[in-house]
């Protein structure tokens, strides 16, 4: 774990042997279920706490997610970025959402011994949570490491983001030319990139688009289930 602890320390993230403790005890336990249930391609403990732990964080100073209060995990997989998040951020509350349940029960056994008290966990396809009123433009922020293009990503997750709030996508090198591409999807979906922020860390070449809403979405979006993907707005 001192890989993960001098990466706190160079990206100034308070951190304590409590949170140390977590943060091993949760990988420990995604690591023995990925024996029985595919939750990871990750096996190794340092390609792990890299990839799955210091990657989540990386928006942890930022102003958007530094004030909000409520913030929704779309496409959670195993728990990430949201159950890293949570650990460091136990004033905001946490809802995870994924389309498998049997991870999501992994992330609920697993938060409970843990003693994360700040995450709960909801089943079900983005096109329809989306829809629901409990969870339509509800929250302050969205976060996703979610695989799918800028365009389809905001279709998923633009939905969940009050006006005001934000959607932070985690995205690799083309960021910038994801951005662009899903301008007309963005202008659509109630959105406007905020800004592309870099954030360079050792072996990290990663971008978090910052996406703001300015104005509610249409109540047609997001569109039926799996027409997104098939059928992108562009």
């Amino acid at each position: 774990m001192e890989r993960l602890k001098n990466a706190f320390e160079e990206l100034h993230i308070p951190n304590d042997e409590e949170i140390l403790k977590q943060y091993e005890k949760y990988m420990e336990g995604i690591l023995n279920w990925n024996k029985k249930i595919n939750l990871t391609a990750i096996k190794e403990r340092e390609e792990f706490i890299t990839k799955h732990f210091i990657d989540s964080v990386l928006c942890y100073h930022f102003s958007e997610y530094v004030n909000a209060e409520s913030v929704v995990d779309v496409g959670t997989g195993a728990g990430f970025p949201g159950v890293p998040l949570a650990i460091l951020s136990p004033d905001k509350e946490f809802v995870l959402a994924d389309s498998l349940n049997k991870r999501l029960k992994v992330i609920d056994q697993l938060t409970e011994s843990i003693g994360i008290e700040n995450v709960t966990t909801v089943h079900g396809r983005a096109e329809e949570l989306a829809k629901n009123k409990k969870y339509r433009e509800k929250f302050d922020v969205c976060i996703s490491r979610a695989v799918a293009n800028m365009a389809v990503l905001a279709e998923y997750c633009l939905p969940f983001v009050r006006v005001g709030g934000y959607l932070l996508a985690y995205k690799g090198p083309d960021a910038k030319k994801e951005a662009e591409e899903a301008k007309k999807a963005l202008k659509i979906l109630g959105g406007k990139v905020k800004r592309i922020e870099a954030v360079n860390l050792a072996d990290f070449d990663h971008n978090i688009i910052v996406i703001e809403k300015i104005k509610e979405t249409p109540a047609k979006y997001p569109r039926k289930a799996g027409t997104p993907a098939k059928e992108p707005i562009n």
